[in-house]
């Protein structure tokens, strides 16, 4: 897992290109959750800066953390002055200061789950929110997005970014992070939000934005442009992506 977390760096200025951003109804989100002004936050696994951007542009002094320095160094080049950018991983991290808000995008997954809610309690001012998000990007179009999967199979058979959820968001059983955050003795009122968004991006873009995703990453340069290439076969000029923000919440223990 750890070569895999660390395996970003070699595509930062793709990442930075081709991954979409976040919202502003995300920012409302856990502004709304967490009834109050926040003035810090602490990210956990900040890439180049996505969301990086989203909580220091409403004014909130953000302390950005992410173990790969080639994306730390691209992270740099986005971010606005009230931003304290720290190479480090979540393991790592001192816990001699906590955050008004902690949150991780797209990137808890990486993190050691071994002591990782004890950890992250540590790092939540009593009181405090916690929120972890993710986009996992799919073709909308279900004919084109099985006509991918066939033309990836001899090379990969799963890319690992999940399929959305057809079931209405206010029905859908609590997924992870969420479950996890039920059992942690440190955290309360858990909520699990889905922000619908639908973006349109040319072909090129679309594999460009693959190109970041690590199952793509992992494989040797010539199985990966056999795989972009066929790809690209099957697909039309522009593609229409679902771009659902998925988004957990929980309050750490007064």
């Amino acid at each position: 897992m750890v070569v895999r977390a660390l395996s970003f760096g070699v595509v930062a200025e793709a990442y930075e290109r081709f991954r979409p951003g976040y919202p502003g109804e995300l920012l409302e989100l856990v502004m709304a959750y967490a009834g109050g002004p926040i003035r810090t936050a602490l990210e956990i696994g900040a890439g180049t800066g996505k969301a990086t951007r989203l909580f220091a542009e409403a004014g909130i002094a953000v302390t950005a953390t992410e173990p790969d320095a080639d994306m730390l160094a691209e992270l740099r080049k986005h971010v606005p002055t009230n931003v304290t950018a720290v190479q480090a991983a979540f393991e790592d991290l001192p816990l001699d200061t906590s955050y008004e808000l902690v949150y991780s995008a797209a990137a808890l997954h990486w993190t050691n789950p071994e002591g990782r809610w004890a950890r992250m309690a540590a790092l939540v001012r009593p009181g405090g929110v916690f929120a972890s998000f993710g986009v996992p990007i799919q073709l909308a179009d279900p004919d084109l997005k099985q006509a991918v999967r066939a033309a990836r199979a001899p090379y990969l058979e799963d890319d690992g970014v999940p399929s959305p959820d057809s079931t209405p968001p206010a029905d859908r059983p609590m997924e992870w992070p969420g479950t996890e955050l039920q059992q942690s003795e440190w955290f309360t009122d858990v909520r699990q939000a889905v922000i619908e968004r639908r973006l349109t991006m040319s072909a090129q873009d679309y594999v460009g934005q693959l190109s970041t995703v690590s199952a793509y990453v992992m494989l040797q340069p010539a199985d990966r442009d056999q795989v972009f290439g066929r790809i690209l076969q099957v697909l039309p000029a522009t593609v229409e992506l679902n771009a659902q923000v998925h988004a957990h919440l929980a309050r750490r223990h007064p």
